[in-house]
């Protein structure tokens, strides 16, 4: 009775762990149209048969050997919530070393009302496709990005695989799938979607190009994350799951979809992320609030619910994952003094940001960067400049703290909060891409005080008290300061002169603390240190609100490791001479001794040499 009518039902199951979520669809058979929910048949039709579970005991793979076009086939994806729905794929062909050498791709065009109108969507990489039951690989690349079809790349499971097998020890070079000339549309990596929660508009788009240059699609404002969620569902093939890279006031997730899972790990994406290999990153479940059509750019807009492990390897055909493995996290503190309220009925309120951020050589630094920036550009509301009084410390393990201070202004350049976010990623920065120790950063704090103007002034001009003394006098310095759209002032401190300078006419340098630095550090040529000597070099580098007094005597100098040696007798510096050469020391004619400094209430910059005779 119900063949006459022409009537069939079909039923599509997704089974983990005695979970079983079904539906039932009912309408009519078409020859070329395939209804959602048919799988295909060995002859290459479309039929009607439930598909097997989508997690059982054992996955069975479909060989690529065995891969022809015109078979069918069927690929999971999450549209909207948390349960993956199926699409239906037809296989165009296998594109040869289309990856890589010996890396082919499976060509195929998606069929099925959602995918023929969203289109190849952004966090639609990973998706499983199965052919008669088993699994032949993930969803994972596009062609370009106003392709009027749902075309996809395939990559095939033999390669995922090799991440697992291998727990990542190889992994294929990735070809060109991040750029395309225009009217040349190439072969593309679907983007990962990176979510940024707590973000404004303006930051993303000042920092986006750090995160569009490893392959993720900046998002603002349309997902976010809630760790405290609870998402009773488990993941299947074809669920969506995130990254994390930034977590607590504010966030940042990368989201793809599951393609392969067993008990202790998952596959997920077909191509990579980074590619940098070994990653260490939060592993969340994720749902999916809405997927948005677009000729652009198609994606998913995501939240980010529990934590259920880390992913531990980023290779070039997949992301792979650890279920209850914890991913370390360096938890950093900002601390936003804003400037003073005149409205005592609602004075300015302190703000204090809690987040951390992911440990990966590679994304850390632009994470940490673009963190910062946001949590200081809370209090810059106002049309007025502001200026930053600052001070933090980098926390290295093993090692003392790095320092940060500063009085950080708008330049010509840059506004008071690049400034203040730059200082504070040129410190991590050398920590840790330090290129002879992987340091462990065990965490940042940073507080900033918000000034209501443009706190910097040139060093216009200086002048000795005397200009002959004896060695062991103290003479007095003056330093005439001009601050931006203000009078100028003068600032005096008194110096004692060593005892042991030699007689004769001696230069003073009357300086910011950036002059002082270059004065007492190696030049030339770049030289890897360890991480004990970057340290200390950053911690000897000096306050840029300050005025400082450097005597440059006649004495040789010897720089090693960055740090200054002054008064070398000739004859040791005749034994240092073979480190000259080698550039692992820079040997100079002067001393440079500091003689003191004062604080001058402003970002300092500029210099003045000045001649004392010494008897």
């Amino acid at each position: 009775m119900i063949a006459a009518v022409k009537t069939r039902w079909w039923m599509f199951g997704l089974a983990l762990g005695g979970m079983v979520a079904g539906s039932m669809l009912v309408g009519e058979a078409r020859a070329q149209t395939p209804s959602v929910g048919m799988v295909a048949t060995a002859a290459g039709g479309w039929s009607p048969v439930p598909m097997p579970p989508a997690a059982p005991a054992v996955t069975k793979f479909f060989p690529l050997s065995e891969v022809k076009r015109g078979m069918r086939g069927v690929a999971y994806t999450v549209f909207e919530g948390v349960n993956p729905e199926p699409m239906q794929v037809e296989i165009l062909g296998v594109l040869k070393e289309a990856l890589g050498p010996g890396q082919d791709m499976i060509l195929a065009r998606l069929h099925g009302d959602k995918p023929e109108y969203t289109g190849v969507v952004a966090g639609m990489s990973g998706s499983p496709v199965y052919i008669e039951g088993r699994l032949v690989g993930a969803l994972s690349y596009r062609i370009g990005q106003f392709s009027k079809e749902p075309i996809a790349g395939i990559t095939p499971i033999e390669s995922m695989l090799q991440v697992r097998d291998d727990d990542g020890a190889g992994g294929m070079k990735l070809a060109s799938v991040s750029t395309e000339t225009a009217g040349q549309p190439e072969m593309r990596a679907m983007e990962t979607p990176l979510v940024f929660g707590g973000f404004s508009e303006e930051t993303v788009e000042r920092f986006g190009d750090r995160f569009r240059a490893m392959g993720l699609t900046p998002v603002v404002g349309l997902g976010g994350a809630d760790s405290a969620a609870v998402q009773p569902e488990p993941l299947v093939p074809g669920s969506a799951v995130s990254a994390i890279l930034v977590r607590g006031d504010l966030s940042m997730a990368g989201t793809c979809t599951v393609t392969y899972l067993d008990p202790k790990r998952l596959l997920a994406c077909g191509h990579p992320i980074t590619q940098y290999g070994p990653v260490d990153m939060p592993m969340t479940k994720a749902m999916v609030l809405a997927t948005l059509a677009s000729p652009l750019n198609a994606f998913k807009i995501i939240n980010t619910t529990e934590t259920v492990g880390a992913f531990t390897e980023d290779r070039a055909s997949a992301i792979m994952g650890r279920f209850g493995v914890e991913a370390r996290m360096i938890p950093v503190v900002v601390e936003v003094v804003p400037p003073p309220n005149m409205d005592k009925a609602a004075p300015s309120q302190t703000k204090t940001f809690h987040f951390e951020v992911l440990d990966n050589r590679q994304l850390t630094p632009s994470a940490m960067l673009v963190s910062v920036y946001q949590s200081l550009q809370t209090n810059n509301t106002a049309a007025e400049e502001l200026s930053y009084r600052m001070t933090g410390e980098i926390d290295v393990k093993g090692l003392p703290p790095v320092r940060m201070q500063g009085l950080m202004a708008q330049s010509e350049f840059n506004p008071a909060t690049i400034n203040a976010a730059l200082l504070v990623n040129d410190r991590f920065s050398k920590v840790y891409g330090n290129a002879l120790e992987q340091p462990v950063v065990t965490g940042l704090r940073l507080k900033v005080e918000a000034i209501p103007s443009r706190m910097t002034a040139v060093l216009e001009s200086a002048r000795l008290g005397r200009i002959e003394a004896h060695a062991g006098d103290e003479i007095e310095v003056e330093a005439t300061l001009h601050p931006y759209q203000a009078e100028a002032r003068l600032v005096r401190l008194k110096v004692k002169l060593p005892a042991e300078l030699s007689a004769g006419p001696m230069r003073v340098v009357v300086s910011d603390g950036g002059t002082v630095d270059r004065l007492t550090t190696r030049t030339g040529a770049d030289r890897s240190v360890g991480l004990a000597d970057a340290v200390a070099a950053m911690n000897r580098m000096h306050a840029n609100d300050r005025v400082y007094v450097t005597l440059l005597d006649h004495a040789a100098q010897a720089v090693l490791d960055g740090e200054a040696l002054p008064g070398v007798p000739l004859s040791m510096a005749n034994v240092l001479e073979p480190l000259k050469e080698a550039q692992k020391m820079q040997l100079t004619g002067e001393s440079v001794v500091e003689a003191g400094s004062v604080d001058a209430g402003y970002a300092v910059s500029g210099y003045q040499v000045l001649n004392l005779v010494v008897k």
